[in-house]
């Protein structure tokens, strides 16, 4: 019987086998990494906003406390946005002729609020309170980042469910004293983990990891 194949077809079958597999890999690998770049989650990206307002000058500069601008971070789920008149409690005396602050004093004269583009916007899906983050001892930079060496302000972390998850499994690697929380500069120390095991404790932190905790 007359050979039907070349000989050479099991070779060509198996690199063409080798390579759908390098493929099927390579595209599951460029979608994870797409998945997790700056293109799909915004992390490092800086958005236009109406006026460039830079938290490096007036947190690390200025020495200004986040809850002077973010009022209700203590209080609500909602941090706040700072209103026109904390702006120009400040800025109707310094930098008042500035043009790059006009629209905030076209603000405070029409008294329509400017419209900020967010930075850390989660979906509508998801409930998170800050508040009740603050209580337990969870600073902001944990999920902020170094704010106060930004000049513009840009997101750090994905906020991506397993992200948030992580946190929520291993709390003692996360808490921090409560007199901390606004402590930007503030660094885990080598003991973290007795320290944070003991703050849970005492703050009653529990590891819900459960769907209800954030989908209500």
């Amino acid at each position: 019987m007359p050979q039907i194949f070349h000989r050479s077809t099991n070779t060509i079958s198996k690199v063409s086998i080798v390579a759908v597999v390098l493929a099927v890999g390579g595209l599951i690998a460029f979608a994870y990494t797409m998945d997790r770049g700056a293109y799909i989650t915004d992390v490092h990206v800086v958005k236009d906003q109406p006026v460039p307002f830079s938290h490096k000058h007036h947190v690390t500069d200025d020495g200004i406390d986040c809850r002077y601008c973010h009022t209700s971070v203590e209080t609500s789920s909602f941090a706040g946005l700072p209103a026109t008149e904390i702006c120009m409690s400040c800025h109707s005396q310094i930098w008042s002729n500035a043009e790059m602050l006009e629209p905030v004093r076209a603000s405070y004269r029409s008294g329509e609020s400017l419209q900020w583009t967010r930075v850390h916007d989660l979906p509508e899906f998801v409930y998170f309170n800050h508040s009740i983050h603050i209580s337990k001892g969870i600073g902001c930079s944990t999920c902020h980042g170094r704010v106060d060496q930004m000049p513009l302000m840009y997101k750090e972390n994905t906020l991506y469910m397993n992200w948030c998850i992580n946190c929520h499994r291993n709390p003692e690697k996360y808490v921090r004293p409560r007199d901390q929380v606004f402590n930007m500069a503030y660094e885990a120390p080598s003991n973290q983990e007795e320290l944070g095991a003991k703050l849970v404790q005492e703050y009653h932190i529990q590891s819900l990891t459960d769907c209800y905790t954030c989908h209500r």
